[in-house]
């Protein structure tokens, strides 16, 4: 039994870190913009309107401040284990080192799940936006290739999807230095995009908009503030990205801390102006920004809006796919899934056959499955990895007392504990399908644990 619960040391996993070593190419600010291009994107351009409509009214700048705060308590946590480990694996390496093996291994296999469901659902919601974009030039796709089957009549595959996918995946899979060149350009273009918003549409606030302002009461906002929870990801990707990075114990902290405060500005910015803008029951739409400057007649500076979405959106699945793959690979590094996912390229130096293989998959889920229900998912293994990663710095803190990281979280255990119950709540306002479906999920990890990693653990020679 105490087989399950083995723990690598630090020092095992930053001498692992050296044997196939990924190029270190990242600077502070590819960090920044890899997390702003990740949780800056689907929340914004198309979960805000639905949230307002349907959850929290003109509250859900309540929603975005509660979301935020469990975040900040979690990033806290995440600055300071990024700082002392920064190896790839995010919360899966932090568990690993502090709870034990099959802590890690159900908490990278439930992160598997949730990153590849994001890419797929994120590329759903770009192909819409895709698809939207190139009407305005009088040019259409024809039903039967924008929809998966089952979900329109007629539909054989949502091809956008699918493209996009393997499109990044190929960006990808040639370094991570090249592919975030790219990522930052279209990060720049995403966040002017949203400041022309914010400013052109506080002229068209009406307070009387913001009335009433709880209308679906608080139990409203907390499960608005769970539904939005998956924007804020973001920091968790750059976690994923620590061996890639250039000086990481100090970069890592700066990075985290610094993408969450721009987001969580932008996120309370726009749903502010947004529900000032059109009263929140007509916001349930695919395009609320889009919607928003159309309904006050700027229906050029909804055009424009229309191209930043397609754009902001497109950077949030790079930063999904190249998590999933650190991730993975990580985990197969340590034995614990197979040497593919390991395999590193001899002239990229990046996880070539790994990104390749997940972006087929992903690819395969956005152009064939409906991920109305599945993608309720990612919200779950967020909030999963965060109360993980805020136990696991308590552990850290008495298993290596001698740590001098160059960020350390203030008032432990207290602020920790504090992270872990509020993301526990969050988490008891999801559907109860969603839990279902959650359970499931980890029991096919606990069978496959069981069945493959245990017994090839490099931990296990």
């Amino acid at each position: 039994m105490n087989s399950i619960f083995r723990k690598k040391s630090i020092n095992s996993m930053m001498v692992n870190s050296q044997q196939k070593q990924l190029k270190r190419s990242l600077s502070l600010l590819d960090l920044i913009f890899l997390g702003v291009g990740c949780v800056i994107g689907t929340g914004i351009f198309v979960i805000t309107g639905v949230v307002a409509a349907k959850g929290a009214g003109p509250a859900i700048i309540i929603s975005f401040i509660l979301a935020g705060i469990a975040c900040a308590l979690a990033a806290f946590c995440y600055a300071e284990f990024s700082s002392s480990v920064p190896v790839s694996g995010s919360v899966y390496t932090y568990t690993y080192t502090t709870l034990g093996e099959l802590f890690a291994f159900l908490i990278g296999w439930d992160l598997m799940l949730e990153y590849v469901l994001a890419i797929s659902a994120v590329a759903t919601g770009w192909s819409a936006y895709f698809q939207s974009f190139i009407s305005g030039f009088g040019l259409h796709i024809p039903d039967s290739l924008t929809s998966a089957p089952g979900t329109h009549q007629g539909g054989l595959v949502n091809l956008p999807a699918v493209l996009i996918v393997l499109l990044l995946t190929a960006l990808v899979s040639r370094g991570a230095k090249e592919s975030t060149r790219i990522n930052n350009l279209m990060v720049f273009i995403k966040l002017a995009v949203i400041l022309i918003f914010v400013f052109t549409g506080i002229s068209y606030v009406k307070p009387a908009n913001w009335t009433p302002f709880l209308p679906f009461g608080f139990q409203g906002v907390v499960t608005s503030a769970a539904t939005v929870f998956f924007a804020y990801i973001g920091f968790d990707v750059i976690a994923t990205a620590s061996e890639e990075v250039k000086n990481p114990q100090r970069n890592m902290p700066i990075g985290i801390m610094a993408s969450l405060a721009i987001c969580t500005i932008l996120y309370i910015a726009v749903s502010l102006v947004l529900t000032g803008m059109v009263p929140y029951d007509k916001l349930n739409v695919a395009d609320p920004v889009s919607f928003a400057l159309n309904f006050v007649g700027q229906d050029r500076l909804a055009g424009l809006i229309s191209v930043g979405a397609v754009v902001g959106i497109t950077t949030v699945i790079f930063a999904l796919l190249y998590a999933q793959v650190r991730l993975s690979f990580a985990m197969s590094r340590d034995g614990l899934l197979p040497k593919v996912f390991a395999s590193v390229h001899n002239k990229y130096r990046t996880p070539y056959k790994n990104t390749w293989l997940t972006g087929a998959v992903a690819a395969g889920i956005a152009g064939f499955i409906d991920l109305t229900t599945l993608a309720h998912l990612v919200n779950m293994g967020t909030l999963a990895a965060f109360t993980l990663v805020s136990i696991s710095i308590i552990v850290l803190r008495k298993k290596y007392p001698d740590l001098k990281p160059s960020f350390r979280v203030p008032w432990v255990p207290v602020l920790p504990a504090i992270s872990a119950l509020l993301c526990i709540y969050l988490s008891l306002s999801l559907s109860r399908l969603t839990w279902i479906s959650f359970i499931i999920w980890i029991a096919a990890g606990l069978i496959v644990y069981f069945l493959y990693s245990k017994r090839h653990s490099h931990l296990n020679r």
